[in-house]
C-alpha cells in the first residue's frame, strides 16, 4: 500500500507539472486549451471555465475551459484546441488552435512541459541542499557512528577528522576510506584523528564485512548544509551531473555497452515505496530525480513525444514547408504504439523479477 500511495503522489505530481508546463504556455501565447485533468480515467467533477477575450461567435461568445477530475489518480492531461481531439460540442476558436500558430509559439508549448519537469527537480534538489545537505566527501570530518562497528568501540566521535592512517595523510574522504581498506588487511590500523584542536591517536581492527564486501570501520563523512543562495547555486551543478549520468545510462543501453537495468511503473512503485518509508528526504530526492527522467526522456526526437514533435516543428521553420497533418499524426501514432509496446515489455520484466527471479 505505501508503494502504491507513493507512486501515485511520484507520479501524480511529476506529470501535472509537466502538462502545467504546457498549459500556461499555451494561454499565454493565445493558445485555447479544451481541459486541463487531474487524473485519468472516467470524469468525476467537472467545473467550466469561459476565457475572457477569447471569442468564438454571438451564440458562443467565449470558448469554454474544462477543470477535470477523473477517477484514477494518476497523472492527468492537457487538452490543446486544435490538435484533433475535440468532442462534438467543442470548437476551436479561430486562430486559437495549437496548429495554427506559427512554429516558434508551437515549439515553446511543446518545451515547456519537460522544461517545468526540470525547474521542479531543481527546486526539489535546492530544498535538499539548504534542508538537509549532502555528505561532504572533499572533508574527512566524522558525521555519523554505524551501530555495531569498530569506530563505535574504538573511541571514534561525531565531529572528527581523520589527518592521518599509518602515518599517511590524509584530506578527502574517498583518500581516506581507500587508505584504511588497504591498511586494514595488513593489521591493526592507526589514526591520527583532530578534536577539538588537539590530536588524538586511536587504534583499532577493522574486519572484513561480508555485507559490504570490504573492511568497514563503520563512520560516515558530516554533512554539509547551503544557504538558501548557496542551495540554489551548487542545485544547478547537481542536476547537470544527473543529467550526464542519465543520458550516458541511456546511450550505454541503446549501444548495449554495458547493462543497465530499465524499470517500469512497478520498479518505479517499488523504489518510491523504499524512498518514502526512508523518510522525507529520501522521498524528495527520488521525487527530483522521476521529475528530471520525465522531462528529459520526452525530450528524445522520438515520435509521439515532446521531442519527436519539436523535430516537426524545427524542420518546419528551417524548411519552410509542414508535413501534411495526416503523415504526421500517422508517424506519431506508430510512434505511441512502439513506446506502448516498450512500456509493456519493460512491465513484464518488473512483474517477472518482483515474483520469478531468484
Amino acid at each position: 500500500m505505501v508503494s502504491f500511495i507513493s507512486f501515485v503522489i511520484v507520479i501524480g505530481i511529476c506529470v501535472i507539472v509537466h502538462e502545467y508546463g504546457h498549459y500556461i504556455t499555451a494561454r499565454l501565447l493565445g493558445v485555447q486549451v479544451h481541459e486541463f485533468a487531474f487524473g485519468m480515467g472516467p470524469v468525476v467533477k467537472q467545473i467550466q471555465r469561459q476565457s475572457k477575450g477569447e471569442a468564438l461567435d454571438k451564440n458562443n461568445p467565449e470558448p469554454r475551459m474544462l477543470w477535470s477530475w477523473r477517477l484514477f489518480p494518476v497523472g492527468g492531461f492537457c487538452r490543446l484546441a486544435g490538435m484533433g481531439e475535440e468532442s462534438d460540442d467543442e470548437t476551436v476558436a479561430p486562430g486559437m488552435g495549437f496548429n495554427e500558430q506559427r512554429g516558434w509559439k508551437r515549439f515553446f508549448i511543446l518545451l515547456d512541459g519537460s522544461l517545468s519537469n526540470i525547474v521542479l527537480a531543481l527546486i526539489l534538489t535546492a530544498a535538499f541542499l539548504y534542508g538537509h545537505g549532502v555528505l561532504n566527501m572533499n572533508d574527512t570530518k566524522i558525521g555519523t557512528l554505524m551501530e555495531g562497528f569498530p569506530a563505535q568501540q574504538a573511541g571514534f566521535q561525531e565531529g572528527d577528522r581523520i589527518v592521518e592512517v599509518n602515518g599517511k595523510p590524509v584530506s578527502e574522504w574517498r583518500e581516506m576510506s581507500s587508505s584504511l581498506r588497504e591498511e586494514a588487511r595488513k593489521g591493526d590500523v592507526t589514526f591520527t584523528v583532530e578534536r577539538d584542536s588537539r590530536a588524538i591517536e586511536i587504534e583499532t581492527s577493522i574486519p572484513f564485512s561480508k555485507e559490504h564486501g570490504y573492511p568497514m570501520l563503520g563512520i560516515t563523512p558530516a554533512l554539509t548544509r547551503y544557504t538558501a543562495l548557496e542551495a540554489v547555486q551548487n542545485a544547478a551543478g547537481y542536476i547537470w551531473n544527473m543529467t550526464v549520468l542519465m543520458l550516458r545510462g541511456i546511450w550505454d543501453w541503446i549501444t548495449q555497452k554495458q547493462e543497465v537495468d530499465v524499470t517500469g511503473p512497478i520498479g518505479i512503485a517499488s523504489m518510491s515505496g523504499r524512498a518514502m518509508r526512508e523518510g522525507t528526504w529520501s522521498f524528495v530526492t527520488f521525487l527530483a530525480l522521476i521529475s528530471l527522467n520525465l522531462g528529459l526522456l520526452n525530450l528524445f526526437p522520438f515520435p509521439a513525444l515532446d521531442g519527436g514533435r519539436i523535430v516537426f516543428v524545427l524542420l518546419e521553420m528551417i524548411f519552410r514547408r509542414r508535413l501534411p497533418e495526416k503523415v504526421e499524426n500517422w508517424i506519431h501514432t506508430t510512434g505511441f504504439v512502439l513506446l506502448i509496446s516498450l512500456m509493456l515489455f519493460v512491465t513484464w520484466q518488473d512483474v517477472y523479477k518482483l515474483f520469478f527471479a531468484e
